[in-house]
């Protein structure tokens, strides 16, 4: 392991860390926070008084938007409680349990040899367990510095503030596809998905997130448009339209109905679709949208006139 990473996973330096965003959040305007930083990043004004861009929008709906249910749609522990009310029990990923603690994680009560291990409560914060092969001393101590964060303090996104931190565990999904495993995330506002980002080599050969990889961006009909968002597109004649699309597009559907805006991810594995999890600001609201006449269409689909009377949290 390389002394950069051996530092990162220190106790001092994940204290520090922890320490530093928590007390950053109080102390800096969240505004101030959000123009300056998005300023640095891509030499571009964040105007979130007047907001037409999709992060504009994004932000404004950070700072003012919300709503109880987001934190539960956001925890990938209890928006299984939610995926079932919305009567899609069926596309949820077979669960061995949830712990408070990774020292309650008993292996020997997991029924199968390699499993998916993952924070509820962080974006990331996950990794593939193999029996006899992962070194869980060193898993453990990675997963109770994870266990310890509070998403909220690294980029103001509310839904996490309140959430409980707890570990989820499930089956893998494997396919046999060139292109691997494709995620599937519709792009939905006001209950109706309008764009699908599909992102293509987005998980290690470990089950963490992969640092690169390509992002097509489709329609509704399956049509590949001419925007970038942040990533390369990559063209690719064996990704397909899949047969059952439109019940992937109802699952969406349902799933984002009360909410302003949220990204669904689903996956499909042999016409079977899969709940991958909900997303409130995709990229955090650092998103770099290519065309211009595209990052204002999205945005356009955000109507924060309809939002103002809404109840703020003073934080």
């Amino acid at each position: 392991m390389k002394t950069k990473e051996i530092v990162k996973r220190s106790d001092v330096y994940c204290f520090l860390k922890r320490t530093y965003f928590k007390w950053r959040t109080y102390l800096v305007p969240k505004k101030l926070y959000a123009v300056v930083t998005y300023w640095l990043r891509y030499r571009k004004y964040l105007d979130i008084e007047h907001p037409k861009t999709f992060d504009e929008k994004l932000w404004w709906l950070k700072l003012n938007y919300r709503n109880p249910l987001q934190t539960m749609c956001a925890d990938k522990a209890k928006v299984r409680e939610y995926v079932r009310e919305c009567e899609l029990g069926d596309i949820l990923i077979e669960s061995y349990g949830t712990f408070d603690s990774i020292d309650d994680l008993d292996l020997t009560q997991i029924p199968v040899n390699e499993f998916f291990l993952k924070c509820n409560h962080l974006s990331g914060g996950n990794m593939i367990i193999r029996k006899g092969v992962t070194d869980m001393t060193k898993v453990k101590k990675l997963f109770k510095h994870w266990l310890k964060d509070n998403a909220y303090y690294y980029g103001f996104e509310w839904p996490y503030k309140h959430m409980k931190p707890c570990l989820v565990t499930e089956r893998i999904l494997h396919t046999s596809e060139p292109h691997g495993l494709l995620d599937y995330k519709f792009m939905c506002f006001e209950g109706e998905p309008k764009l699908l980002f599909l992102d293509i080599g987005v998980c290690n050969t470990d089950g963490s997130h992969a640092e690169e990889y390509y992002r097509n961006i489709y329609d509704m009909d399956f049509n590949l448009l001419d925007i970038k968002e942040t990533r390369e597109n990559r063209e690719d004649s064996s990704i397909v339209k899949p047969l059952n699309f439109d019940f992937m597009i109802t699952c969406a559907r349902r799933l984002s109905k009360p909410f302003p805006h949220c990204r669904v991810d689903l996956y499909n594995i042999e016409g079977k679709v899969y709940f991958g999890e909900i997303t409130f600001f995709h990229g955090s609201a650092y998103n770099d949208i290519k065309p211009l006449e595209a990052d204002l269409m999205i945005g356009s689909w955000i109507d924060t006139d309809k939002f103002y009377n809404i109840i703020r949290e003073n934080a």
